[in-house]
């Protein structure tokens, strides 16, 4: 079934039609090339290279300009992982074979082309296809037929064509590692998807988009605390988007109360468990404690009762919509809680 999904106008902001078709961005910088793909989805019989680092979303924005392609949004679209593609199997698995063709062939199989047909192939690392293969695979491209291994015959394909690489392949035409008259028939639409680390402002939309995505599986997240995001602006992320999805999982499930996303929660899901262990934090607590007390000449017991202060604050601030909820994340009863709010004259109504 083909999804409804209105094609952006080029001079609107197409963000929101492609994160309803799983591609999120907030980035400014992102505006252009997504008008570019709406562009693309419109001209159903080109080809379209998309390039970008393992991780960015080649394939989440390849198959959004399938879906909005009026002309072959309802046919499949097929992905063919270049990358664990052998050269041995290559051409039978983008082609076909007819039974008996070669040893194990024991019955006619059609290729991806074929599972493609009047849809999108999706060439995924295109930058790994087989040299052997590529000659064949510009032939069908440009000539829309093709003939599985074994056969006589040639049939015809109607499939729109989109490749992503995960490194240029400029260099590698000029190190004849990827045959330059394919590359140039790729090559006619061209679309780049920056990484992860220069598109800060993405963080949290795509963060909260993850905690919606899961939301059968874990409790709600609303918010995400501007100290999170900041320490998040500065990790490299080599893995891109996917790297900060396996993440968010990871805070997700390691979360127990609260309906905001902080850096407690990066601690816990930190693979360092040294690190995020409960002793460091509360070394790291205890040494920033000592540097209060000594700096500014506090006696002890009135340092403990100005962070017990700070602790029930921040408590009653992200702990939960209700005292029950506070009390559960701070490990006490309700009772114990009540009283210490009222010693130290705090508002008694946790946020709604």
């Amino acid at each position: 079934m083909p999804i409804s999904i209105s094609t952006p106008k080029l001079k609107d902001d197409p963000r929101k039609v492609f994160a309803e078709l799983g591609f999120v961005t907030a980035s400014d910088h992102l505006i252009t090339v997504l008008r570019q793909a709406t562009r693309a989805a419109t001209v159903s019989d080109v080809t379209i290279l998309i390039d970008g680092e393992t991780g960015t979303g080649k394939q989440i924005l390849a198959r959004a300009i399938h879906h909005l392609d009026a002309k072959r949004g309802q046919f499949p679209f097929v992905t063919a992982h270049c990358s664990t593609i052998s050269e041995s199997i290559a051409e039978s698995e983008l082609f076909g074979h007819r039974r008996g063709a070669f040893t194990g062939a024991v019955a006619d199989r059609p290729g991806l082309f074929q599972a493609a047909h009047r849809g999108t192939l999706f060439l995924d690392d295109v930058n790994d296809l087989p040299m052997v293969v590529q000659p064949k695979l510009l032939d069908v491209i440009q000539r829309g037929v093709m003939r599985p291994i074994g056969s006589d015959k040639e049939s015809s394909v109607d499939v729109r064509i989109v490749a992503a690489s995960n490194k240029p392949l400029g260099p590698l035409v000029a190190e004849n590692r990827f045959r330059s008259d394919l590359y140039h028939r790729l090559n006619v639409i061209s679309l780049k998807l920056p990484p992860l680390r220069e598109r800060p402002q993405d963080l949290e939309s795509l963060i909260l988009a993850f905690a919606i995505r899961y939301r059968h599986i874990y409790e709600p997240i609303v918010e995400v605390r501007s100290d999170l995001l900041r320490f998040l602006q500065m990790q490299p992320f080599p893995g891109n988007v996917r790297e900060l999805e396996n993440s968010v999982l990871r805070m997700l499930f390691e979360k127990r109360c609260g309906s905001a996303l902080e850096m407690g929660d990066w601690a816990a899901q930190s693979s360092d468990a040294a690190s995020s262990s409960p002793e460091h934090s509360l070394g790291q607590a205890g040494e920033k404690l000592w540097q209060a007390i000594s700096t500014h000449k506090l006696p002890f017991t009135e340092a403990i009762s100005q962070l017990e202060r700070q602790i029930l604050q921040i408590a009653l601030r992200d702990g939960g919509s209700t005292r029950k909820d506070i009390a559960n994340c701070l490990q006490t009863s309700e009772r114990t809680l009540y009283h210490k709010i009222r010693a130290h004259h705090l508002s008694d109504r946790p946020r709604a």
